[in-house]
């Protein structure tokens, strides 16, 4: 009987802190494995998750999308929900922007934003796809948490050779 009740606490507390770290990561922040080159040289990514940068992306700034151009984002791709991508925020709604190799200016259409990586030869971002919704980011990237070696805070900063929106 003894044994019964130690296996139905220890399943109560892993039940608990699931429920915990469930709302935790679904209300207020998420921890993301970066994949890809995209953002290098801010982040490294690697073949296996702690070979290459883990990242906390808070998710405060969604009640009322208060974002800042060069702040890095995490949110679903436009194509496959089910796809996270990290990219650093360019051209906020209702923004005019020139169109990076072109001499093309567009209105950022309210409600949407664009986004690129840091490393434009290896991104897929709103060059490809265009402005994305607001609706589709998931967070706000502030700290990278690993490896210990790169431990701190993200910078918010435009793309060297990147012209700011007009």
């Amino acid at each position: 009987m003894g044994t019964r009740n130690h296996l139905w606490l220890a399943a109560k507390r892993t039940l608990t802190w699931y429920l915990v770290g469930f709302t935790i990561s679904d209300r207020y922040a998420t921890l993301v494995s970066v994949t890809g080159d995209s953002m290098h040289p801010t982040f490294t990514a690697a073949s296996s998750s702690l070979r290459g940068d883990v990242v906390l992306a808070e998710r405060s700034c969604l009640e009322k999308y208060q974002f800042s151009r060069g702040d890095v984002v995490l949110f679903k791709c436009p194509s496959d929900h089910r796809e996270l991508f990290v990219k650093r925020l360019i051209a906020l709604p209702g923004e005019w922007m020139q169109l990076p190799g072109s001499p093309d200016i567009i209105k950022i259409p309210e409600g949407h934003c664009w986004v690129e990586g840091d490393n434009a030869s290896r991104s897929w971002d709103s060059r490809s796809f265009g402005p994305i919704p607001l609706g589709l980011i998931k967070g706000r990237v502030t700290h990278v948490i690993w490896p210990p070696s790169k431990i701190g805070r993200v910078d918010t900063k435009m793309p060297e050779n990147r012209i700011s929106p007009l």
